[in-house]
């Protein structure tokens, strides 16, 4: 398993708390910003669950 790049391409702002949460879990504070974390079952469930609002690429 690699590593994932995951940007945040909506705002937070509106949004429910439980995807606000997930959002922060993964380290995603502002729109347009992007962390980079290891492909795991874990993170791959916290990115279909904010899956209306990140781009995710493979490295």
């Amino acid at each position: 398993m690699g590593d994932l790049k995951i940007t945040m391409t909506r705002s937070l702002i509106g949004q429910k708390p439980t995807i606000k949460k997930t959002a922060v879990a993964l380290g995603l504070k502002r729109p347009n910003k992007y962390v980079i974390r290891k492909d795991t079952p874990y993170i791959r469930g916290m990115i279909k669950k904010l899956e209306f609002m990140v781009k995710v690429e493979e490295l």
